[in-house]
């Protein structure tokens, strides 16, 4: 059969058309489409101590990363507004930091340089991407670019032909981030392109034990000469030849021993193939954020979704070495512990440093547990090890030690959540009783914040007496966070949840007993003005009382805010309110007040105090009241969930910008974490701490989510949610079905989750008052 050239023709273009859009494709599913959404520079300006990464992988011991501020906890580490580097330091974590390098050239081997070694940098020439960090330092016209493997920092800097000798400043003293350092020292090795040494974080105010660094560099250039200045005690490294005018800088660290930090250097970087490490940081990266795929939206909301993805990975660092080697200080001596090891030699998790769990189970908690199971059970064994160490689970460890960090036991309702979802399976009865223990006198609850050296802030024995935790504190107390209020809602809480442990374990009398404790809110509702409101230790109501002033018998919050903190036992809340009619009114006035704020106090965490900012009566800027736009699910009002909690992730978790990102305290992946659930139209009242958990249904921003499940942990291959007909204003549920069976619930099962399928929703501009309602929300079970 003859074919004519007209035939030909529109088959090439055919062809062409295809190729094309093939290419399309390829580039959509490029391997590192999910990093190149990421914008690290969000929020940069407002921006702590660990709260900034670019060169690091997930949970990384080693967050590599330039330094534009070096004193404090607060405003420190990289500040976009700040034009000027001073120093390259490895370790950026709750309370921690690390050596710190800066190269430099030199025109002498005077000591100013000690003292005078700053640079500008442009952000023009700057690149940076997950994994990897890329800047020019003007004053020396280098070059430098920053990526790592978990344990070892990996540097690479360009000099200029024509510049003079060629050195590191190795900064080992004085005041780096939260802590002081101090002791720090560098010796020779045998090999003249190896140094070894030690640097140590001093006690500060959160953490009470000082931590040492130890560490081992390797250079592809001999070393021509060492000098250490009198004054400071830091080190200058000079090298007279380095190949091709590039000189690489491998920098281990070890929290146990320069040995251990020798081999993690041999084992996770034996090579000098930088651009090598990039890739397989990007890549690592890119799988983790890969887990969770959207469709639909706009670019910037795809963008800023991948970006708060990210910071849900960051913050909490890894402290043992490859071998399992870990410091552990929970004791009268320092100690170096050992984890359990596969037959293989590897750990069989891995231990951490950590902020606290304040707020993690509205937000970890969930994200973690659905979506990175693997690292839920890595950081509740952790826990637990510290529990084996020294007696007690942590709220938020740093350098293998208790800080007392924030009030309660904020670590119950994360570990039993793993649990309840079969994350852990084993040893349940020796968990149970090491939860329990902080929930009793001489436990964690008995500690106010930093409250290192008594057990008498938390307020522990008048909770137990009284029914809750008086206010103002009425015994002396060098402690933070006495507010009475706070803590007791906070208390009441975990104690449901330990109350869910001891009833799966089949303890009825002690599922019972707390389950009472858990009733304790009920003793600071007012009736007259509607709010939670504080008492004293005699009984008596504060007088004078507002319920918009701040940190008055609340923790980091106004009464208006935490008189929601009752997650557990909403029915029972709303009845003290007058019903759930009553109740739901009085929170929806609450969200039409707080959206003239924007839902927040201000745009960062520092303006939380402000006298005006303060009185907010919701705060999406922290973690008492980001639970609230959930509660209208269980006050018969859905389509109120679907709409508030659409605008409040539109106004706070939207954006692309340096000045402002989370508009509060973003606190190690919390509010990151809590952005991805309310985009994603899932999140957790009770904090999957029921004895069956289960997430409530939102609303979606994009036309598509699909969750890639972990398949070591659950049966399921991919978990979707689709949203037919999604807009900019259509933020309500018309209809809903699972796997093509009708569902008229806003309450999904995890068990139903985790073995795949597909929730389609059907969405619209105007509520549907019907889809919804009246599902059984089960509050006050055991």
């Amino acid at each position: 059969m003859k074919i004519s050239k007209t035939k030909i023709f529109i088959v090439f273009i055919i062809i062409l058309v295809l190729q094309d859009c093939q290419s399309k494709n390829d580039q959509y599913h490029s391997p590192l489409k999910f990093t190149h959404n990421v914008y690290p520079l969000l929020d940069t300006e407002n921006s702590r101590w660990f709260y900034f990464t670019s060169a690091s992988r997930p949970f990384g011991m080693v967050n590599l990363s330039p330094d534009t501020e070096v004193h404090g906890t607060w405003g420190s580490g990289y500040r976009y507004k700040i034009d000027t580097v001073k120093g390259f330091s490895h370790i950026h974590a709750w309370q921690l930091s690390g050596p710190s390098v800066m190269p430099v050239t030199l025109q002498s081997t005077n000591n100013s340089i000690f003292k005078d070694y700053y640079s500008k940098f442009n952000h023009k020439t700057e690149i940076i991407t997950p994994g990897y960090h890329q800047l020019f330092l003007d004053r020396y016209q280098i070059k430098a670019e920053l990526t790592s493997t978990k344990r070892v920092g990996f540097h690479r800097y360009y000099f200029n032909k024509k510049s003079s000798s060629p050195a590191i400043l190795f900064n080992l003293n004085g005041q780096l981030g939260p802590s002081k350092m101090a002791k720090g020292y560098i010796q020779l090795s045998d090999n003249p392109a190896k140094i070894l040494g030690k640097v140590t974080n001093l006690p500060t105010r959160r953490r009470p034990k000082s931590c040492t660094v130890f560490f081992s560099a390797h250079f592809n250039a001999p070393i021509k000469d060492v000098v250490k200045d009198s004054i400071t005690g830091n080190y200058l490294i000079i090298f007279k030849d380095i190949p091709n005018d590039e000189l690489l800088l491998k920098l281990a660290v070890s929290y146990t021993s320069e040995n251990n930090a020798e081999i993690n250097l041999q084992h996770e970087l034996p090579h000098w193939n930088f651009d090598k490490i990039v890739t397989e940081a990007q890549e690592e990266w890119n799988q983790l954020l890969g887990r969770i795929e959207v469709e639909g939206g706009t670019a910037e909301q795809q963008r800023r979704f991948y970006t708060d993805l990210w910071h849900s990975l960051q913050g909490r660092r890894i402290i043992n070495d490859i071998n399992g080697a870990y410091p552990d200080n929970t004791g009268d001596e320092f100690k170096i512990g050992q984890l359990p090891l596969d037959k293989n030699g590897v750990p069989l998790f891995n231990h951490y440093n950590s902020d606290s769990f304040w707020g993690a189970q509205w937000t970890l908690n969930t994200l973690w547990g659905l979506v990175y199971p693997e690292y839920m059970y890595e950081f509740s064994m952790s826990l637990l090890q510290y529990y084996k160490d020294g007696g007690i689970i942590p709220r938020g460890p740093s350098g293998g030690n208790y800080t007392y960090v924030m009030t309660g036991a904020s670590s119950t309702p994360f570990i039993i959540s793993a649990i309840q979802k079969n994350i852990i399976k084993e040893n349940l009865d020796f968990i149970y009783q090491a939860l329990k223990k902080n929930h009793m006198p001489g436990g964690i609850m008995g500690k106010a914040g930093y409250e290192h050296n008594t057990n008498i802030g938390g307020g522990l024995s008048y909770y137990l007496k009284n029914g809750y935790v008086p206010y103002p504190f009425p015994e002396p107390c060098n402690a933070f966070h006495l507010d009475g209020a706070g803590q007791t809602l906070e208390y009441a809480y975990q104690d449901w949840t330990l109350a869910q442990l001891a009833t799966k374990l089949n303890i009825s009398d002690e599922a019972g007993y707390f389950f009472n404790r858990s009733k304790n809110y009920v003793n600071l509702f007012d009736s007259i003005s509607g709010w939670m409101r504080p008492k004293d230790l005699t009984g008596k109501w504060m007088e004078d009382f507002d319920p918009f002033k701040f940190k008055e018998g609340f923790v980091e919050a106004n009464a208006a805010q935490a008189t929601w903190f009752v997650p557990h036992d909403l029915d029972g809340l709303a009845n003290l309110m007058g019903g759930k009619e009553n109740a739901a009114s009085k929170l929806n006035n609450q969200f039409q007040e707080a959206e003239n704020w924007g839902f927040t106090s201000g745009t960062s965490h520092d303006l939380e105090t402000h006298p005006e900012y303060r009185r907010i009566p919701i705060n999406y800027g922290n973690q008492p009241s980001i639970q609230t736009a959930y509660i209208f699910n269980y006050l018969n009002k859905p389509w109120l969930t679907q709409y508030w909690s659409r605008k409040v992730a539109s106004a706070v978790y939207e954006g692309i910008s340096t000045n402002r990102g989370y508009k509060g305290d973003e606190d190690q992946g919390l509010m990151g974490s809590l952005a991805v659930l309310m985009k994603i139209g899932l999140f957790s009242m009770k904090g999957g701490c029921s004895t069956e958990p289960y997430y409530e249904i939102g609303s979606p921003i994009f036309d598509k989510i699909t969750v890639h499940l972990n398949q070591k942990f659950y049966p399921g291959d991919k978990f979707v949610i689709s949203s037919k007909n999604n807009g900019p204003n259509h933020y309500y549920i018309q209809s809903a079905t699972l796997n093509g069976e009708k569902l008229n619930s806003w309450k999904i099962f995890h068990a139903d989750i985790i073995k795949g399928g597909e929730l389609i929703l059907q969405m619209d501009s105007i509520p549907n008052k019907k889809w919804g309602v009246s599902v059984n929300t089960d509050s006050s079970s055991q």
